[in-house]
């Protein structure tokens, strides 16, 4: 499925180089730069990369798969993510991140949250045409999360709203941001960021935001969604116990061979870990799989083949597991460890 891109020829440009946030979104097996006003806002029926050039030449090469995206875009991401990463020499740090399950690291780039959209390249491309009667805007999101916020997408109908969210319901000239009753400050005000957000990139500032206390509808909000029912109520989020990471809960193993059928060797099934467990000459993965990460270390000596593998390794990884799909991937080249991958070892130099 990973195939490697010819040498002849790069779809990335110089400009990978520079500081700063670079978006592409898969469209016909090839990278194709999102603009400015569009990051942030990713389709679930497509495939993205994103890359981060830091100071002192740290940088971060994200796979974002949308739950609708084919296994043909997949693949291709997956492809181009080797190929960039071997332009930029292997210094980045690679990560899998599955649609309304991203990394930290990730959801620090958009510090406005960030809007999922229905459809994929088509139907993004279809929007983008002129048209002399264009339909008018009337899409609602659900925003949810408190240390990161994700909006999604959802039937226009008070069925999609609960008690306990914050819902943007985005009219075209007016944006409004209902709050229902038990959500809790922070969440209504980072809905308020992300409708302000809306408003700043996608109408150029030409619209109105509002805030709407559950209850308090206005005329407008009832025509387009009718009488408002009884809502359901709203379970409260869990996000504490999400951003915990539980060391206990690791095991190392050292992969013998992630070119034909993977074969692994239990290293320790308990952390904190031995820096010196992890061979120059090797690959590893660290299974922290039932607090939701997976963690794949290359060492420098570890052949061209293991290290371009490391990706599909780490998803055959997490199907023999029958961990979830949505399971999240960190790749680290030797040298460039996280520190949430050294806090499972003792004494880290």
């Amino acid at each position: 499925m990973y195939t490697a891109i010819p040498k002849s020829g790069s779809p990335f440009d110089a400009s990978v180089r520079q500081p700063g946030l670079h978006i592409w979104r898969v469209e016909k097996m090839k990278p194709v730069p999102v603009p400015a006003e569009m990051k942030g806002i990713f389709y679930s029926g497509d495939s993205y990369l994103i890359l981060h050039n830091g100071a002192d030449e740290q940088s971060s090469l994200h796979i974002w798969i949308g739950q609708n995206s084919s296994r043909d875009e997949q693949g291709a991401c997956a492809v181009l993510s080797t190929h960039l990463s071997t332009l930029l020499e292997e210094k980045p740090i690679q990560h899998r991140e599955m649609q309304g399950n991203e990394s930290d690291v990730f959801m620090e780039y958009f510090p406005h949250g960030i809007k999922y959209q229905e459809g994929g390249v088509e139907s993004a491309f279809q929007k983008a045409q002129a048209s002399r009667h264009p339909s008018p805007i009337r899409k609602l999101y659900q925003v949810k999360g408190k240390k990161n916020i994700r909006a999604t997408e959802k039937e226009l109908s008070w069925a999609s709203f609960n008690t306990g969210d914050c819902f943007i319901l985005d009219l075209g000239e007016t944006i409004y941001t209902w709050c229902g009753e038990k959500s809790n400050i922070l969440e209504r005000n980072k809905a308020r960021d992300l409708a302000t957000a809306i408003r700043d990139s996608e109408r150029k500032g030409k619209a109105k935001v509002e805030i709407v206390t559950d209850g308090e509808e206005p005329a407008e909000m009832i025509q387009v969604l009718g009488a408002k029912p009884a809502l359901r109520e709203g379970s409260p989020e869990e996000d504490a116990m999400a951003d915990q990471k539980n060391a206990g809960a690791a095991v190392l193993y050292k992969v013998s061979d992630m070119t034909g059928t993977m074969s692994l060797t239990k290293v320790s099934e308990s952390s904190p870990f031995s820096q010196g467990m992890l061979c120059t000459d090797d690959c590893f993965i660290l299974d922290n799989g039932q607090c939701g990460k997976i963690y794949v270390w290359k060492g420098h000596k570890a052949n061209e083949q293991e290290k371009q593998a490391a990706l599909k390794t780490a998803e055959d990884f997490i199907s023999r597991m029958k961990y979830p799909a949505n399971t999240q991937v960190e790749i680290l080249p030797q040298g460039r460890e996280s520190p949430l991958f050294k806090q499972f070892f003792a004494r880290w130099k």
